[in-house]
């Protein structure tokens, strides 16, 4: 299992899209949307079909392949940023390549989801900073656009090499991880120490991870919270790994919880007017954004 790019003989497109998983956090969390939006909580995620065995597939291949040494192997490669170079406005065009016609909630490309949250925020009244993370929340997706399986690009994260949480969503399928077999890694602690603060551990990698490293040096810790941790639904939803948290991440929680229902609830079928937002979003990424991002 050293070699990452083995890996992907082991995926079997469990998700018909890359947003799948979030139809199984809305079953888990219905309570989260946006009281003001015009569409019912219940109607989002509406397939008319069964229930799918896809969630669990993807999640039996997360829980299984999600290891330390595998995300250390991730992280070696991807934060090198020497991918691609280009231009903050091609860049969302190329995240646009990921368009899906299967997601139920909207036809709208993937600049169209990101402009339909930044604005959901911007009309709450929120600070710019946040009406940016809206706009560049995805912007780790195009993680899929570099061959990476989907159980490597979104899910529910969960921090590794340590003890997994019974909290985690489908906690059965860690039983299959080998670091649950490890000495090193099975412990509650495991690599870590009590209280050591969650910018010392080592998440599950996906485009969470990816997105924090592309912006933190561009955006305020608050919105780098909110891009890091916003899947990390074991935390900010269940309470999960208290005893790696430290005050700060205690106080940081807010802004994470703040932000989750604007992603997962601001989809509408009317698409954005960009001729009338373009002259703000292209004032608003001058500001907080380089004019050529590495991937």
């Amino acid at each position: 299992m050293s070699d990452s790019k083995s890996l992907s003989q082991f995926e079997m497109a469990p998700l018909a899209s890359l947003d799948e998983w979030e139809e199984d956090v809305l079953k888990r969390y219905p309570e989260a949307g946006i009281q003001a939006n015009t569409k019912q909580k219940e109607e989002f995620r509406n397939y008319e079909a069964p229930a799918r065995d896809t969630v669990r597939e993807f999640y039996r291949l997360n829980h299984t392949y999600q290891t330390y040494d595998f995300v250390q192997e991730k992280r070696a490669d991807f934060l090198q940023f020497n991918k691609k170079q280009m231009p903050v406005w091609d860049a969302f065009q190329f995240l646009n390549q990921l368009v899906d016609d299967s997601d139920p909630d909207t036809d709208l490309d993937q600049f169209q989801h990101l402009l339909q949250t930044s604005e959901a925020i911007r009309a709450d009244g929120h600070p710019d900073w946040m009406v940016m993370v809206g706009l560049i929340h995805d912007m780790g997706k195009v993680l899929c656009l570099f061959g990476e399986p989907q159980w490597a690009v979104v899910g529910d994260t969960f921090p590794v090499g340590c003890a997994h949480s019974e909290k985690v969503v489908y906690p059965e399928f860690f039983g299959q991880n080998p670091d649950s077999q490890s000495e090193k890694f099975k412990s509650t602690y495991g690599v870590y120490e009590p209280n050591c603060g969650l910018r010392n551990v080592t998440m599950s990698w996906g485009h969470d991870e990816y997105v924090y490293q592309m912006m933190k040096d561009s955006l305020p810790e608050s919105a780098l919270y909110m891009l890091r941790y916003h899947s990390f639904y074991a935390w900010h939803r269940e309470g999960a790994y208290e005893y790696l948290l430290d005050d700060h991440d205690r106080e940081m929680l807010k802004w994470v919880k703040l932000f989750n229902p604007y992603d997962l609830y601001s989809k509408s079928p009317k698409p954005p007017d960009w001729n009338e937002l373009r002259p703000y979003y292209e004032g608003l990424v001058k500001k907080y954004l380089p004019a050529t991002l590495r991937l």
